[in-house]
């Protein structure tokens, strides 16, 4: 399976959503969702959890993101070290959106799955795709409360 996710936002914070569009052999789905009040971060992040989560169990993805943030952390073991430290990055410092992270790594958990860099905004279709699902779910008009947002 071949997943896309995005994520915008109107200000940081401010409104957001994601996007993601799922190819699986020839059929594909497309999901969205927009949120009253959040970050950029947090709508990449649940852009991949929803796509992961509309998945079968022990589905085998590759995700294609332009955040970097969600595929250093994952890639390079920084959200699973946090998890460790209490969500702590370091010693004075508080890891953001644990709750997400938490999400992510329990969906790894039960999917095999490849976190895939791709640069946004360079003509990949899906990429620009997801874009436009993430900025007009940011500026629909029944927008949700992101309940795991904190200003």
């Amino acid at each position: 399976m071949i997943i896309y996710t995005d994520g915008a936002c109107t200000g940081n914070p401010g409104k957001g959503g994601y996007g993601a569009v799922i190819i699986d052999g020839d059929r594909r789905q497309e999901l969205s969702d927009g949120y009253k009040l959040t970050t950029n971060n947090r709508m990449e992040m649940m852009g991949a959890i929803a796509a992961l989560e509309s998945l079968p169990s022990n589905s085998k993805v590759k995700l294609h993101t332009d955040s970097k943030y969600i595929v250093d952390a994952v890639v390079k073991g920084w959200a699973k070290k946090w998890q460790r430290n209490g969500w702590k990055r370091n010693s004075k410092e508080m890891a953001k959106n644990p709750d997400l992270w938490q999400e992510i790594l329990d969906l790894c958990k039960i999917h095999d799955v490849e976190f895939a860099w791709v640069k946004g905004h360079s003509g990949i279709s899906e990429n620009e795709r997801c874009d436009r699902l993430a900025v007009d779910a940011a500026h629909g008009s029944n927008l949700q409360d992101d309940r795991g947002y904190r200003s």
